[in-house]
């Protein structure tokens, strides 16, 4: 579900009206997300994406998450470019949100990704990276290794009612990952979100990613582990090394990876996997069940900590590392 704010015909027909967008002829929620409201907005000018940004999106991050799209999107990458009104201004107000209107990409996102389709998503990403060098604005990542403590002590010992001894387990993790975190690594802005349902494939090739509302400015390959996360490991949980293989050297054939981020991207992917056990854990123990914030299930990310904490090198991601780009 993620319309959590409805919207009535008048209202947004005096929205357009600060827009060159033409008449309204049709608008409906759309149920991908969890974040925001956003409606497949219809005039006679074509068709737009409508977003509503909810409470749990801070203000103050739009100009830099709308910014960063236009960026993106001006530098030729393919993602939603946001629309100006009349004035000038990117961002509105409607039904008591801000709001914004964007350009509709083509494409659906795949629930089985193949190796082909995970090396493109890699290459994207390295050139999404590779633009955003350029943007200006900056965001803090306030889920990164100095944010998962407080959505640790958050959960407290009732993660233990959801796997007995997972309280202590992200403990030792956390102290772990907290210690041996690397630094000096190339860094800028990341996605920081980019799972299959944020990327848009159109007769096999992709045409677009989408939602930017976590990007921010941290390390490189940090975004790159995200992806390993997301993209490589089947429904029965085993990773993929065709999968791995492929999304690294796409990723590595348009920014090349430099050797201390190989060697670090065991421990990133360590770092990426209980990012997203803690966020969907906390989300799972504090969200009242009913509730229209989406919960997903920990225990996903629980299994791929636990596999990244055996792997020993980029080697068991399936990568030669002496066969990458320099």
């Amino acid at each position: 579900m993620a319309v959590y704010t409805d919207v009535s015909e008048p209202e947004l027909s005096a929205f357009l009206k600060d827009y060159d967008l033409g008449d309204l002829l049709s608008y409906k929620g759309i149920a991908e997300g969890v974040e925001n409201s956003n409606f497949l907005l219809r005039t006679t000018a074509g068709t737009f994406i409508l977003t509503l940004y909810e409470r749990r999106v801070n203000r103050d991050d739009l100009p830099f998450f709308v910014g960063l799209m236009q960026h993106l999107a001006k530098d030729g990458l393919s993602c939603p470019l946001p629309v100006h009104a009349r004035a000038g201004a990117l961002l509105g107000e409607l039904s008591g949100r801000p709001a914004a209107i964007f350009t509709f990409l083509e494409g659906m996102w795949t629930r089985r990704p193949s190796a082909a389709q995970c090396g493109q998503v890699g290459a994207a990403l390295a050139a999404m990276h590779a633009s955003a060098a350029s943007f200006d604005l900056r965001r803090g990542n306030a889920l990164s290794v100095s944010g998962w403590r407080p959505l640790a002590e958050g959960c407290g010992a009732r993660a233990d009612e959801v796997v007995p001894g997972l309280a202590a387990e992200i403990e030792e993790e956390l102290a772990a990952l907290e210690r041996d975190w690397p630094a000096g690594l190339p860094s800028g802005v990341i996605h920081a979100d980019l799972f299959p349902d944020n990327v848009f494939f159109l007769g096999g090739e992709l045409s677009g990613l989408i939602d930017f509302y976590f990007a921010c400015n941290d390390l490189l390959a940090y975004d790159l582990a995200i992806c390993l996360c997301a993209w490589c490991f089947e429904q029965d949980g085993a990773f993929n090394v065709t999968k791995g293989r492929a999304l690294i050297e796409g990723y590595a054939g348009v920014r090349a990876l430099t050797p201390a981020e190989l060697d670090a991207l065991p421990l990133l992917c360590r770092g990426a996997a209980l990012r997203f056990l803690l966020t969907r854990l906390y989300d799972w123990l504090t969200i009242p069940d009913g509730s229209l914030v989406t919960k997903k299930d920990p225990r996903e990310y629980l299994r791929k900590l636990r596999f990244h904490r055996q792997v020993r090198s980029v080697a068991d991601y399936g990568v030669d590392a002496e066969r990458l780009p320099a």
